[in-house]
């Protein structure tokens, strides 16, 4: 489906920011790669595409940033990182690693990481992160077990409250659905593998933000 222009959702809604942080060791590939992913995604969904995807001004109010756990603070995207961004037709541009702090953990109302050890980094720092830190796959195969009919129309109250109402509908079911397999809730790091490790992994995490994207925006994939 074709999202009409800005398809009735402000830039910046009522109802504040709902900021997403994305979590992987050293900011450099996975993380950034599901970050700049999200941002492109949303932005294609709510009509808002002219928005610049390589700030970090929000896109419906949805903010979405990445850190690392061992992050390279300053470091570029690697490059075989940016290469698969463009593959998938996002933007690279201006990217500069972080290293994880407890300010960025506190401020954020999902975390999503690349795998379980890092979801236990991320909970062992307190703030009451529990409820609202999942792995990236985790989170989607939860979402999938979601009744969309039950989240707020974004239309009414905007992508925020809708994707505040998604944490908690997700954070009520961890627990009750499991995963088949440790492995199944993880992306694997793909540093310094070669292109076409990297070039899956990308596809990977497009395939996983998939679902999550659609239950946030109540947008489903555009075509064409």
């Amino acid at each position: 489906m074709i999202v009409p222009e800005g398809r009735g959702i402000a830039a910046q809604p009522p109802g504040g920011t709902f900021r997403i942080l994305h979590v992987s060791t050293g900011n450099v590939c996975r993380s950034p790669i599901t970050e700049r992913l999200t941002r492109h995604a949303l932005a294609d969904r709510l009509g808002l595409a002219g928005l610049a995807e390589g700030t970090e001004s929000g896109v419906g109010g949805v903010i979405v940033e990445s850190a690392g756990t061992w992050g390279h603070e300053g470091a570029p995207m690697e490059a075989n990182a940016e290469a698969v961004l463009a593959s998938l037709g996002a933007d690279a541009a201006g990217f500069r690693g972080r290293e994880l702090l407890d300010e960025h953990v506190i401020r954020a109302d999902l975390v999503l990481t690349a795998t379980r050890d890092h979801r236990a980094q991320v909970i062992s720092m307190g703030h009451s992160a529990g409820l609202r830190t999942f792995t990236l796959k985790e989170f989607t195969r939860l979402v999938r077990a979601i009744d969309p009919a039950t989240l707020p129309d974004p239309l009414e109250g905007g992508v925020v409250g809708r994707a505040r109402a998604l944490v908690q509908a997700a954070a009520a079911l961890r627990g009750w659905l499991l995963a088949p397999s440790v492995e199944a809730d993880e992306v694997l790091d793909p540093y310094g593998a070669p292109m076409p490790f990297f070039q899956a992994v990308g596809e990977e995490i497009q395939v996983a933000l998939e679902p999550v994207l659609t239950a946030l925006t109540g947008v489903g994939r555009p075509t064409g």
